[in-house]
């Protein structure tokens, strides 16, 4: 197999209409890390909202204060959903380790970013993702060529916006595309 030479950490993965696996329909994911050894990033644009932040904060026994955010919880992935991820603004470095995606984009996944949010000294923008989505070597690289994927740069507010119903058309804008001109069947003239 060939080496990964162009690598998509720090891109968007965009679904393509008729995405062969439900959980990933309409999916926007930002991949923290990408190369020879498989791919793995966060969904951005499905929320879980049976999932409060607050109620996360409490079964952890993480104080909360009056300076406390709600963040909103989304599905990260089918990949181990009970273990948390923060995607982040890169103005904020966990102690206990924190994987630097660019210079603006950080993920951390230890409980210290959860109390330093708790206490309102968390990072500046963040979303909170239950699971991941993982790809094995030369996964993702497949299912790009066999057109499930579209890329694009990932801008923060499509990263961090609260409007996640419109992330989807918002990615694909990034890349000039009107999602109305997609269509999951092929067509013939």
């Amino acid at each position: 197999m060939e080496p990964v030479t162009d690598t998509l950490t720090g891109q968007l993965l965009i679904a393509m209409p008729g995405m062969g696996d439900p959980r990933f329909a309409h999916s926007v994911i930002y991949v923290c890390a990408h190369s020879d050894d498989g791919a793995m990033g966060l969904i951005v644009n499905k929320p879980a909202p049976e999932v409060r932040f607050a109620d996360l904060l409490e079964q952890l026994n993480i104080p909360t204060g009056h300076g406390t955010r709600d963040i909103r919880v989304h599905f990260g992935g089918p990949v181990e959903n009970g273990r948390g991820f923060v995607l982040h603004s890169g103005d904020y470095q966990s102690g206990a380790g924190t994987l630097e995606v660019d210079d603006a984009i950080s993920m951390t996944a230890t409980q210290d970013i959860l109390e330093d949010i708790a206490a309102g000294n968390g990072p500046e923008r963040s979303m909170l993702a239950l699971g991941y989505s993982g790809w094995g070597p030369g996964q993702l690289e497949g299912e790009i060529a066999q057109n499930g994927w579209l890329t694009a740069s990932a801008p923060a507010d499509i990263l961090f916006g609260r409007a996640n119903e419109h992330k989807w058309s918002a990615a694909l804008k990034v890349l000039g595309i009107d999602p109305l001109l997609l269509s999951s069947e092929a067509g013939h003239a």
